[in-house]
């Protein structure tokens, strides 16, 4: 790679390591800022997210001493530390802690990353997990280095070898002829597809990408597999090796077959097939062509929206509008102009073209109101008026004009406690729960997590343009066992992160996740294998097999390609399991 000699190594990969912060900032729920070795700002969030490209000019005392000394450092008495002495920022300073841990290429410090506390509450975070939060930087920092420094030094070659040594490959083959026929399949291919080599050569065989697009990608990605009236999701990449082409499957598998008849398409955003989903579903098919009011009522994060496409989808309004507005994230001034509309003159600062208002837009179709139970009581009696009359009356208008709509609503508010406070209007709410819907919490949806991860895999590598990675049976063990908070929405955040920082070709294991799910291991968790006579981690199984091939072979490099695994990878396991290494 031709590098600018003006710019540090970190600038020139600017835009991967400000998106790398961003998500980290958010999965940790704390400020995050990357400076380079020249204490120049590459990235950061907060305070810190402007201003990049340009050096600091105060609050560098900290960052030069880690760049000295190649060591962390932890601040969480603000302003009483030896470091922070003639500071001249000192006494506007709004950091109520710190964590700055180095980035290391070999023997040098090429930059700091850097946790920040503004709040007494985020402090408490950082002065807890110290050990935790520094361990998982310098982890995820060096995977984002040596991910984009390995990006343009892929080799060649890697067909030829994968022909040669199809028999004795753990990785499952096919192999295709120049019409896309299936003439052989591995054995590893054939226990994947759940077949025999009588049975794959007798039946009809179709492999396409989930999406289209993917064929454009390089990489592994999601493929389904017809194998006559059959269908298996299986994850691979083609290859084209004189005048055929193999299709190798990656060693992570979804175990999810696809019946042919079972896909519901009006539900395909809906995921879940725990009972409460299923019995959710249900209730939507039952309900969706009727013109009454709908009440959501869940945690936030849980998918609201989604509910309400579904049931606008399923309803016999669903060729007409499907307007969505959050009454919680615009003023009330607004809402109602929003809302209602208004005409030419109505109030200061009013378009002269006047404005057509969301309930009037909705008409023929579905308005959705997420966090209803925001909405002021003023705004509260017009809408009653809309559903009561059937008619909507623009600000400084006289004349009401009819519309049709149905209105499904959205809200994590306790309604009983808000009627009694006189903070929602009753026949309002008699008004919009006609029709009740709970929304389950993530944490009561047993067996959906995988299915949830399994979705936002897909949609988020979809979305990035990058190989979908895989996750490991111990990685989605601790996703099962987490308590998600943050609900459906938390977990989408996260896969997304973890698509950006997973290295190509691996898999997403335990030690990619965030630190807080170190406490998450589920007493099901499949970390040990038993047999007869002995039990043994995986970890020590992965350990041992390392070891091994290190002792035996003359490099690294040797060592990786025999393991399947990338260079990079190879230097985070031996880090990991603390071996020693000496090329020979």
């Amino acid at each position: 790679m031709l590098k600018n000699p003006q710019q540090s190594e970190l600038m020139q990969l600017q835009p991967t390591i400000l998106r790398f912060t961003q998500m980290l900032s958010a999965v940790l729920q704390l400020d995050a800022e990357v400076v380079d070795a020249d204490l120049v700002r590459i990235a950061g969030t907060g305070p810190y997210s402007k201003f990049f490209g340009k050096k600091l000019n105060t609050s560098s005392r900290i960052f030069r001493y880690i760049l000295e000394t190649h060591q962390e450092k932890v601040v969480v008495k603000s302003r009483t530390d030896p470091l922070c002495d003639g500071c001249t920022n000192k006494g506007t300073c709004r950091e109520t802690a710190f964590l700055g841990v180095p980035i290391m290429i070999d023997d040098r410090c090429i930059g700091v990353i850097s946790l920040v506390a503004f709040t007494p509450e985020s402090r408490e975070r950082i002065k807890e997990n110290v050990q935790l939060f520094s361990d998982y930087i310098q982890h995820i920092s060096q995977i984002v280095v040596s991910k984009v420094q390995s990006s343009s030094e892929q080799g060649d070659g890697l067909d030829e070898v994968f022909t040669s040594l199809i028999e004795n490959m753990d990785q499952g083959v096919l192999v295709l002829d120049g019409n896309s026929r299936v003439k052989y399949g591995n054995q590893p291919a054939l226990n994947n597809l759940n077949i025999n080599h009588d049975e794959l050569s007798r039946v009809e065989v179709n492999i396409q990408p989930l999406s289209l697009h993917n064929n454009e990608l390089k990489g592994h990605q999601q493929h389904i597999i017809s194998l006559g009236e059959r269908q298996e999701l299986v994850v691979g990449q083609f290859h084209d090796a004189r005048g055929h082409q193999l299709f190798l499957m990656a060693f992570h598998q979804p175990n999810k077959s696809f019946a042919i008849n079972e896909p519901q398409p009006q539900f395909t955003s809906v995921i879940g097939e725990c009972k409460k989903m299923l019995q959710l579903k249900t209730l939507i098919s039952r309900i969706a062509s009727s013109p009454s009011s709908v009440l959501i009522n869940g945690e936030s994060g849980t998918g609201k929206e989604v509910i309400a496409h579904a049931v606008h989808n399923l309803s016999t309004r669903s060729d007409q509008p499907f307007i969505a507005i959050n009454c919680a994230a615009i003023p009330d001034q607004l809402l109602e102009s929003e809302l209602f509309g208004y005409v030419k003159g109505a109030f200061t600062g009013a378009s002269n073209k006047g404005k057509t208002g969301l309930i009037q837009a909705a008409n023929k179709g579905t308005l959705f109101l997420d966090e209803i139970g925001d909405m002021s009581m003023t705004l509260q009696a017009k809408l009653l008026r809309v559903l009561e009359e059937r008619e909507v009356m623009p600000i400084g208008s006289s004349t009401a004009i009819p519309v049709d709509i149905r209105i499904v609503s959205a809200t994590n508010r306790n309604f009983a406690e808000m009627i009694a406070t006189n903070k929602f209007r009753e026949d309002l709410y008699y008004r919009l729960n006609v029709i009740p819907i709970n929304l389950p919490p993530l944490k009561e949806r047993e067996g959906d997590v995988e299915l949830l991860v399994q979705f936002f895999l897909e949609m988020h590598t979809r979305k990035i343009g990058v190989c979908y990675p895989g996750i490991t049976t111990e990685a989605m063990a601790r996703l099962n066992a987490y308590h998600w908070p943050g609900n459906v929405r938390e977990l989408s955040n996260l896969i997304e992160y973890l698509v950006n920082v997973v290295p190509e070709g691996d898999l997403i294991d335990v030690d990619l996740l965030p630190p807080y799910f170190e406490q998450a291991k589920s007493e099901h968790s499949p970390e040990t294998i038993h047999s007869d006579d002995c039990s043994m981690s995986l970890e020590e199984m992965e350990k041992i097999r390392i070891e091994e091939a290190i002792n035996r072979l003359s490099n690294r490099k040797l060592v990786a390609e025999e393991l399947g695994i990338g260079i990079a990878t190879l230097y985070r396991k031996i880090k990991k399991y603390g071996l020693s290494v000496h090329n020979h």
